[in-house]
């Protein structure tokens, strides 16, 4: 009798170790990021999410430009909404949005007010800024904030899934998610206010357009590499992800590729349909093709 207690006792204890272990991170994409892969900022109140690093399948049969294929992203933060005209004014000191509302999403932003912002940002909160901007090239080796890579904000707005959208492929379901021409009212909404996607951000599809770090390039994904593309060296435009407001349900697809001139001068004008959100590379990264351990739930 003796020794069938203590084997309870013993098998009790391996259970509890077991259960208190982390799961490691899988090939695939991560199915969720658990309440404790956010990250608050106490100064600017702004919300990101640990996305951990995986694989997927980026593209869409339907887009002539992106074909469906293989990429592998690294771990990295992303903004958990998209950046608004309250935030933009904290650190910019201005606000360019036509459509004025502390709580929307900052808009007529040209790809270059952006970087901006994301260097203005780092240098508040202490991080090495991304972007020379004298070159406008991006170091994707410095902590601060940068744009998404045409690859981690699709990988972001998918969120483990294959469909047309990250909620399925009926697009009837996209009021419930997004902003687009069928509910808008045909002007930009406050961030936040629809379902977020299954990793937790809002406004992926519809709201405004968001500023990828890539050059549009018709045929870069022919031969982009597989792990960490980051789009073409040069261009004439850059890329723009997710819909927006004044524009169709279709152009909200996960996998719908967009482009605009950059605007890298001041006289150039940006419209009222663009917007973007921030990332961040994290010291805990997963290493492609090692085990690492994951910011998901057990």
């Amino acid at each position: 009798m003796r020794h069938y207690i203590v084997a309870v006792f013993l098998l009790a204890g391996i259970l509890s170790l077991v259960s208190g272990c982390k799961r490691k991170a899988p090939v695939d994409a991560p199915e969720s990021p658990s309440s404790a892969a956010e990250e608050s900022n106490a100064e600017s109140g702004r919300e990101m999410v640990l996305l951990a690093g995986g694989r997927f399948t980026m593209g869409d049969a339907k887009e002539v430009d992106a074909a469906p294929h293989e990429v592998a992203v690294s771990s990295f933060y992303m903004d958990k909404r998209l950046v608004t005209q309250a935030e933009y004014e904290r650190v910019m000191g201005k606000n360019p949005s036509r459509w004025k509302a502390p709580g929307n999403p900052v808009e007529q932003v040209r790809w270059s007010d952006a970087v901006r912002y994301c260097n203005a940002r780092s240098r508040l909160e202490g991080f090495e800024p991304c972007y020379d901007l004298q070159s406008w090239e991006c170091n994707f080796d410095a902590n601060g904030y940068r744009l998404p890579t045409e690859a981690e904000w699709e990988y972001a707005c998918r969120s483990g899934t294959k469909t047309a959208y990250s909620f399925g492929n009926s697009p009837s379901q996209l009021k419930d998610y997004a902003w687009f021409e069928d509910n808008s009212g045909s002007k930009p909404h406050p961030a936040g206010q629809k379902r977020p996607n299954p990793w937790g951000l809002y406004d992926m599809h519809g709201n405004v357009w968001e500023w990828c770090n890539d050059f549009y390039g018709v045929d870069y994904y022919q031969q982009s590499p597989e792990e960490n593309p980051k789009g073409p060296k040069a261009g004439e435009s850059k890329v723009v992800r997710g819909g927006a407001w004044k524009f169709s349900a279709d152009s909200c697809r996960s996998g719908y590729r967009y482009n605009e001139d950059p605007g890298y001068v001041d006289a150039c004008f940006g419209y009222d349909i663009y917007g973007f959100r921030c990332v961040r590379n994290t010291a805990e990264a997963s290493v492609l093709g090692q085990e690492t351990i994951s910011n998901l739930s057990p």
